[in-house]
């Protein structure tokens, strides 16, 4: 039981801390005078997937290479499946009206990249500079999309990069934004250090392998950022920052988190990820076709679908 209760203790700390990281870091570029528009392409993006992106390494040093993959895996997963198809019970998301088909391409570009590379059998450091070079192209073609944007709609671009800040205030005193970095930065690290030690004991407690707990109870966690945007833009009928939010955190979760977790070691791909785990992260992928090219809506209907089909998997994985 003290297992469980630290590894929500942890949890609960990694959320906080991610979200003190990218406030403190948000206001500090402002004070500096970096663009609002550089300040969410990067330090949000990169904010939002330290909790990730500090259990991976956490795990690869701890040699748990199954929570570091399952983390990850299990992560895009359900936020396909789960961080869409829970806030569409609540309200449509009317992602008929959004053109979100280039970036949804390069996330399926960056699934089947990283499948490949699994298949290898290890991800090396090699395989992580790859990860990180597509990283690369994917940033340069936000920030070129985002500039042509901005150019296109003028001045009152800066005011829209400002109000999808959270919490963007370019006036925060020095001694706040200093506050909300020490917490991010001491807490990130305590709450990684604590969820993997103790997702490790139960899972040697119930006998279940590192990377089952890695598919559901981190993955899941992990995720709760990612549902809690979802669920906030289907209520304001704002689906672009919905489906943009997914598939921007599975581009991150593919490209960065495992690319950076190879600079502290190898990670070992477990046969179970080749053999099933890999190919529904994918074919849940593949699911919004329909939604992303035929102008499909994801309403109540096939909020429930997805969100069956994530329980399905669920159930899968944990038998």
């Amino acid at each position: 039981m003290m297992a469980w209760v630290l590894s929500g203790l942890g949890l609960l700390i990694l959320l906080l801390a991610g979200d003190a990281l990218v406030r403190g870091a948000v206001n500090l570029s402002l004070r500096l005078g970096v663009p609002a528009l550089i300040v969410s392409l990067t330090i949000v993006a990169f904010g939002t997937s330290a909790p990730e992106l500090l259990i991976s390494i956490k795990a690869v040093q701890e040699n748990a290479p199954g929570i570091a993959l399952g983390n990850v895996v299990g992560s895009n997963t359900a936020n396909i499946l789960l961080v869409l198809g829970l806030p569409a019970l609540l309200a449509t998301l009317h992602t008929s009206e959004c053109d979100t088909r280039r970036n949804y391409v390069l996330m399926l570009l960056a699934s089947v990249l990283f499948i490949g590379l699994a298949f290898c059998g290890t991800f090396t450091v090699t395989s992580g500079m790859i990860l990180l070079a597509g990283l690369g192209l994917m940033l340069a073609n936000a920030f070129r999309e985002a500039h042509a944007h901005r150019k296109a709609c003028g001045a009152a671009c800066a005011d829209d990069d400002l109000e999808v800040l959270e919490e963007a205030d370019p006036n925060m005193p020095w001694w706040r934004i200093g506050m909300f970095l020490a917490l991010g930065l001491l807490g990130l690290p305590m709450g990684a250090h604590l969820l993997v030690d103790n997702a490790s004991v139960i899972a040697r407690t119930y006998g279940v392998s590192e990377t089952v707990i890695g598919l559901t109870l981190v993955a899941l966690g992990t995720s709760l950022p990612e549902l809690a945007t979802t669920v906030m833009a289907a209520l304001r009928r704002q689906a672009d920052v919905a489906l943009g939010n997914v598939i921007g955190s599975n581009m991150f979760n593919l490209l960065a988190i495992v690319g950076v977790a190879t600079l502290f070691g190898p990670i070992p791909v477990d046969p179970s990820f080749l053999e099933f785990d890999l190919w529904v992260m994918l074919a849940a992928s593949l699911l919004l076709i329909p939604f992303v090219f035929f102008k499909l809506d994801i309403n109540r209907f096939w909020g429930a679908v997805l969100s069956a089909m994530y329980i399905g998997y669920v159930v899968i994985v944990l038998v």
